[in-house]
């Protein structure tokens, strides 16, 4: 079961949790004001805290997740722009030095995009960059002997060198960037304050006469989908919302590499 899954199906108990107290808060609300109509009214500033503090947990998770959706983003094109550089760098080798070093990062970029695709199957595989961290390491290495070779510009260690660094720093940073995730107990958190924030809603309207069906539906509607949307922006290979349609632009820095 993926992670997003389990995060819709949390949400989903949510859900169900959150009308649940709603009904509880209903019924205890309903007592006290039979005994004290105005001890239900007085509650009021406490839920309204509540409630304050539930809407500013939602907007962290939330804005949370879309940073780091928007940062993985930005991330793929850093990474297909340090890979176009390098490969036009390759130009001031000599040209006996340049058709191994291509060859190598033609291989690596593929090695790159297929690890890619196994993420989207199984973002906690591991050893998915194992081939592309192999055909780094041997490229840094025909790299360096390339640079030293006689008639070969001085900046070009610099500037290869240096785009080669950059590709490789840019490789690592993706990864981390993509099991980067808040810790659970903030998930555990907003989920103790919903339940709590609906227990109070039903409290307050235990001095209604009639029952307010839409609103109660719609904040515990609301409130689950939102934090589900949330959960799945956190894994954008798994859910709904995919970042994988942004592996193209490597995709097509590979396919310019001839």
């Amino acid at each position: 079961m993926t992670a997003v899954t389990l995060g819709w199906l949390s949400a989903a108990l949510l859900l169900a949790g959150l009308l649940a107290m709603l009904e509880v808060g209903h019924r205890i609300g309903k007592r006290v004001s039979a005994v004290d109509p105005e001890a239900v009214s007085g509650v009021g500033p406490i839920e309204g805290a509540v409630f304050a503090l539930l809407g500013l947990m939602i907007a962290f998770t939330f804005s949370g997740a879309v940073g780091r959706f928007d940062e993985r983003r930005a991330l793929i094109v850093q990474e297909a722009n340090a890979v176009g550089t390098a490969w036009l760098r390759l130009d001031l080798l000599v040209p006996d030095q340049q058709p191994a070093l291509r060859d190598q990062l033609r291989a690596y970029v593929d090695a790159r995009l297929d690890g890619y695709a196994r993420l989207a199957l199984d973002p906690h595989a591991e050893g998915v960059f194992a081939k592309a961290d192999a055909l780094a390491a041997t490229m840094w290495k025909t790299a360096v002997a390339a640079v030293k070779t006689e008639g070969v510009p001085a900046a070009a260690m610099t500037l290869l060198m240096g785009s080669l660094n950059e590709m490789f720093d840019l490789a690592a940073v993706r990864v981390r960037a993509a099991r980067s995730h808040p810790p659970p107990i903030i998930y555990g958190m907003l989920y103790l304050l919903a339940l709590a924030a609906a227990l109070f809603a039903g409290y307050g309207m235990g001095g209604c006469k009639r029952r307010a069906w839409l609103h109660s539906t719609g904040f515990a509607v609301v409130i689950a989908g939102t934090v589900g949307v949330t959960l799945d922006i956190e894994h954008p290979r798994q859910g709904l919302i995919r970042i994988d349609p942004f592996d193209q632009v490597l995709a097509d820095v590979r396919a310019g590499m001839r």
